[in-house]
């Protein structure tokens, strides 16, 4: 048993994230065209017959602009919460639309989802955690500040995407208004590289094998900056900055046959070792 996840883009100019097993995937948000989804799936060898709902966490657009035609096409349920859908500017007609609750598991195929609240300034914000015969992968984006419930889910992860929008420093010294700036670091907007730094030190398992750093900000961020700063404080844990103009590779994350308590994590010839809780 496996899971693979990969970032098919992340950024204010649209976010992607799929997770899946052997027989069965989830997409988390659609804010790339379905013809961008399908070529980077295409050139990462993944297939969209995999692929057997969407997950929504909110309704911006650049987490579900690609929602009604890639739904459409692949005939793919859709998750999402009833305020997250009245929030949504766009038409989902012809799309099977199921909605959810925080806390309550969603079973696809091997895959249980489950969502809980998240601090953004959307109508009903929620972040995901995939369960898969115990590995855990996270999407936790979107974020303006931690919360428990974000830090009790992020310490049992065995890869995450988490958010690492902005720089300080960068941020006060850009061109953007007072207001956008206020709104960003407002407690609704999103994490800063030094708050998901913090979540990330004091709170990483040992045995998480992978963050995927996400959402940065095209203009108040360094990709060399920010994953040097996580690299000082990795401890084993491979840090991957999520691109905004195209898809990381495919991480798969495996239990090792025989053993339990440990997993095994590929990535292209290298395999490493890493300890589960027993």
């Amino acid at each position: 048993m496996q899971l693979s996840i990969t970032s098919l883009n992340s950024g204010s100019n649209g976010n992607c994230y799929y997770i899946g097993n052997g027989r069965e995937a989830i997409l988390v948000d659609a804010g790339i065209s379905c013809r961008e989804t399908e070529k980077r799936m295409k050139r990462l060898g993944l297939s969209m017959s995999k692929v057997k709902a969407i997950f929504v966490s909110h309704e911006h657009s650049d987490h579900i602009k690609g929602i009604p035609v890639l739904a459409k096409k692949y005939q793919l349920p859709v998750y999402i919460t009833p305020g997250t859908l009245q929030g949504c500017r766009l038409s989902f007609d012809g799309v099977s639309v199921q909605s959810f609750q925080a806390h309550e598991p969603m079973q696809i195929g091997k895959l249980s989802v489950t969502a809980f609240p998240k601090y953004h300034d959307a109508a009903d914000p929620h972040s995901f955690v995939v369960d898969c015969q115990g590995i855990k992968i996270g999407v936790f984006t979107d974020i303006g500040a931690p919360c428990d419930q974000l830090i009790s889910h992020f310490g049992q992860c065995h890869a995450a995407f988490l958010e690492a929008n902005y720089d300080d420093e960068l941020l006060d010294r850009g061109h953007y208004p007072y207001y956008l700036k206020k709104r960003i670091r407002g407690g609704k907007g999103h994490l800063s590289n030094r708050q998901a730094l913090a979540l990330f030190a004091a709170y990483k398992p040992s045995f998480m094998s992978h963050v995927l750093l996400s959402h940065l900000s095209k203009d108040n961020n360094c990709p060399n900056l920010v994953k040097k700063l996580f690299t000082t404080h990795s401890h084993g844990t491979e840090v991957v900055v999520a691109s905004r103009f195209e898809e990381t590779p495919v991480y798969n994350v495996v239990y090792a046959e025989g053993a339990p308590s440990k997993a095994i994590v590929r990535h292209g010839t290298q395999t490493s070792l890493f300890d589960l809780p027993v």
